[in-house]
């Protein structure tokens, strides 16, 4: 079975993949003309000006619930395991993937609300809706729900309760199985609430702990700041091959960079659309530039805070590929969250394990809610193309027992292996990137088209909050959301 699962993970995550990402990346970078650069202003004033109604949540806790996706254990064992097999050049290829996936988030955030519905009082949208009504293809659409429903459902969340119950069992010495039962408990009480209770445990949770998590990491690097002109030397040199040390694997330092970046800010996977078609604006692009500053958070903020602690304190060990290693400063030491644990530890004997173990808890665990979300948009895009006779009740039914079939993953998730779970994982956002990227590519006109829209109203003095989307004017079809409002606003 191991094998199976990480000889498909070698096909999906090939180069062309990582080829995909990086050129699309590049693609919107060049198409928004830098957006990503000429608007961080404006991203950072629309994350607080949104509104929210019955039927949709703020732009700040769409924000928080598509970081929730994002801030996760990719942020803390996926940067471990980035400088493991790829050296400490790994996370100068995670900043390049994020600075011009910022590009292709805004597209893809765009898209969703674009394209968005509104389905039993509350807003849905995501790839499988802009790909059915954008492209006119719906059996892509269903190709692309039935794919993220088992991501979301089986494979990614047993990366998260992993990485959970091994930092706990390390820090603690809790059982796994306790760990699990106690996990699968506090999940049910939020996952049954809906995208309203998610949305808002997602906004009291995510920003304390990012905050706390960065401001630690910040303090080690205050502290040993005669280190980080090196660091900062070794990561570029060593992202290029300049390093000798890290010379040989060059190509695995570039491949699983992109891979671990991808997997942490998710930008092009089309994990993040979900939660901006829930937000409530009166304009696409809003809440694409949001989603675009997202990335931001979770690579050049987080990951980078990960990276720091761990090359600073020099607790790492880095693979050569061949069963041997190019440096081991941790010997017997599983790649993943102890690797962080014993770079806080070293700052603060007897205080890392508990610190890190606690943040990767409140990380984890809020990607898992957002997993759940974006599992049960798709459940109920299925249900609706596939067995639209089985509205109502029968829906209520089938999204239970999504509940309780990940509650059972998440457990489940606690007992793997931490390399099974990380290839589970990566093979779940390989197969939505491969489908996701190839549509906001084949959509990118209707992205750009509305962000010249969004620029031209600023431009011309039309406030934020009076703007109007106007899908006819700009020639976009299908867009039956806006033009219900605009008719209904016109009244």
């Amino acid at each position: 079975m191991e094998f199976i699962v990480f000889k498909l993970n070698e096909i999906i995550w090939s180069s062309w993949l990582v080829g995909l990402c990086l050129v699309a990346g590049l693609y919107f970078s060049f198409r928004t003309r830098f957006s990503q650069i000429r608007n961080i202003k404006e991203m950072g004033v629309l994350l607080f000006k949104g509104e929210t109604s019955d039927q949709g949540i703020s732009s700040f806790q769409a924000l928080c619930t598509s970081l929730a996706g994002r801030i996760g254990t990719g942020n803390i064992a996926g940067v471990a395991t980035a400088i493991a097999l790829g050296g400490p050049g790994a996370i100068f290829w995670m900043w390049a993937i994020a600075f011009l996936g910022a590009g292709s988030a805004f597209a893809e955030s765009t898209l969703s609300q674009v394209y968005k519905e509104e389905y039993e009082g509350q807003y849905r949208g995501g790839p499988a809706y802009y790909i059915e009504k954008g492209l006119g293809m719906k059996w892509y659409g269903i190709l692309f729900a039935i794919v993220t429903l088992i991501a979301m459902g089986l494979f990614l969340p047993g990366v998260q309760s992993n990485s959970i119950a091994s930092g706990i069992n390390n820090a603690f010495g809790v059982s796994k199985n306790l760990i699990a039962l106690i996990l699968m408990a506090a999940l049910g009480l939020i996952i049954f609430g809906g995208i309203k209770r998610i949305s808002s445990a997602a906004e009291k949770i995510v920003p304390f702990m990012g905050l706390v998590y960065i401001l630690m990491a910040l303090i080690i690097i205050i502290v040993n700041i005669h280190q980080v002109p090196m660091i900062i030397t070794t990561i570029f040199k060593s992202a290029f091959g300049f390093e000798q040390a890290f010379a040989g694997i060059l190509g695995s330092t570039i491949a699983i960079g992109v891979k671990r970046g991808v997997y942490s800010n998710e930008a092009g996977q089309g994990t993040g659309p979900h939660a901006s078609a829930a937000a409530e604006v009166n304009h696409p692009a809003k809440q694409g530039l949001v989603q675009a500053f997202s990335v931001y958070i979770d690579t050049l903020f987080v990951c980078s805070a990960t990276a720091f602690m761990i090359l600073i304190t020099g607790m790492y060990n880095v693979e050569n590929g061949v069963g041997g290693y190019l440096i081991e400063n941790l010997p017997g030491v599983e790649i993943g969250p102890m690797y962080t644990q014993a770079a806080v530890d070293k700052f603060l004997p007897g205080f890392g394990s508990a610190f890190v173990a606690i943040a990767l808890l409140f990380f984890a665990f809020t990607t898992i809610m957002a997993y759940y979300y974006i599992a049960e948009v798709n459940l109920v895009y299925l249900n609706k193309k596939i067995f639209s006779k089985h509205r109502g009740n029968g829906e209520k039914i089938v999204i239970n027992i999504l509940r309780v079939f990940m509650l059972f993953s998440v457990g489940n998730g606690c007992m793997k292996t931490a390399s099974l779970a990380w290839s589970l994982g990566d093979i779940g956002v390989g197969a939505m990137a491969w489908l996701n990227i190839i549509a906001i590519l084949l959509l990118s006109n209707t992205a750009i088209k509305c962000l010249k829209d969004y620029e031209h109203q600023k431009k011309i003095g039309i406030p934020r909050s009076d703007m109007i989307f106007d899908p006819i004017k700009l020639g976009i079809k299908n867009a039956d959301f806006w033009i219900d409002k605009k008719i209904e606003n016109t009244k």
